[in-house]
């Protein structure tokens, strides 16, 4: 592990979900100098189990794939360190890393050649203590992705919560497993009547009131309203937004789209010199296929571009 502003890194790698592992598993098995720091929040580790991950016919549990992914990459060299990363800065053709946490470098500031942003996105979450949501999560009873399971939710019971347009099209898409979709909100529907109608069209219920109390027990989401009464699902899918892990990329000047997403190149290049993004922080589709794929897509950009600047690339 590089130790000095003499020895820098190839690579840091920000984030150690699927795009950030698979990227350091290619740097690694390039002979790069690679480094992960991950603070341990990512949204792959709460997946009871994901069944739409080919090569996995029977499913695998998050926190399984993330600890082979971590596994894997270890094998090759890179390194692996809960962290994490606080601050990113342009200096000397390098870019220097401040990192915080108890697995943390003796030697600061980390410097690299480059970096690659795999910071992810964070769910907007329903008013549950962390206890009770992540109990709600494991129990596959609270969900956040309908691409990702709602193969399993065929024929269930499903509330959607998430008053707005947004929320509705979550709804409209579950759908198509299921004929029993309730649309709910934290604080009422704002659709306006074109919405509303559509929602008719597709066959949406659309909860009378906010949701006042929120129950999960004996494999049943129990809702209550503020009116009173009382709803009854199999499970239950939060459409309330997300958020983007951006700080660190705004530091070093990258563009955003819409003030949220990184923007990239085909390659996954940023628009600040040195700097890579991969995973959910793209604009892109919020999958674990697609994260790995970017990872990789990120690896090899990174692993040429280093070449290039080294003099060692032969371009066909």
């Amino acid at each position: 592990m590089p130790d000095s502003a003499a020895d820098p890194l190839d690579c840091l790698i920000v984030g150690g979900g699927p795009a950030g592992l698979t990227a350091a598993l290619y740097l690694a098995r390039f002979h790069r100098r690679v480094m992960v720091v991950d603070k341990g929040e990512g949204r792959l580790q709460m997946i009871p189990r994901t069944h739409n991950l080919a090569g996995y016919p029977q499913g695998i549990r998050g926190a399984d794939l993330l600890s082979e992914m971590r596994d894997q990459a270890a094998r090759y060299g890179a390194a692996l360190v809960q962290a994490e990363v606080t601050a990113l800065r342009h200096a000397d053709g390098l870019i220097e890393a401040e990192i915080a946490g108890a697995g943390a470098p003796l030697a600061q500031p980390v410097r690299a050649r480059t970096v690659l942003l795999a910071t992810g996105v964070v769910n907007h979450r329903p008013p549950l203590d962390a206890a009770t949501h992540d109990r709600a999560v494991a129990a596959g009873l609270l969900r956040y992705c309908p691409i990702c399971d709602g193969y399993e939710q065929s024929g269930k019971r499903i509330a959607v919560l998430g008053g707005d347009r947004h929320g509705l099209a979550e709804a409209v898409f579950l759908r198509s497993y299921s004929r029993d979709v309730t649309l709910v909100s934290l604080t009422g529907l704002a659709l306006d009547p074109a919405e509303r109608a559509e929602a008719d069209r597709a066959g949406v219920a659309l909860a009378p009131a906010p949701v006042s109390h929120f129950g999960f027990d004996e494999g049943e989401v129990r809702l209550t309203l503020a009116d009173g009464s009382q709803h009854v699902f199999d499970t239950l899918y939060a459409a309330l937004g997300t958020h983007t892990r951006n700080r660190l990329g705004e530091m070093l000047g990258t563009r955003l789209v819409d003030g949220e997403c990184f923007v990239t190149d085909a390659h996954q290049r940023t628009t600040a010199s040195g700097v890579y993004a991969a995973g959910d922080a793209v604009d892109a589709l919020d999958q674990i296929g697609i994260a790995i794929g970017t990872g990789a897509r990120a690896a090899v950009a990174i692993h040429n571009d280093l070449r290039a600047r080294d003099d060692e690339l032969l371009v066909p």
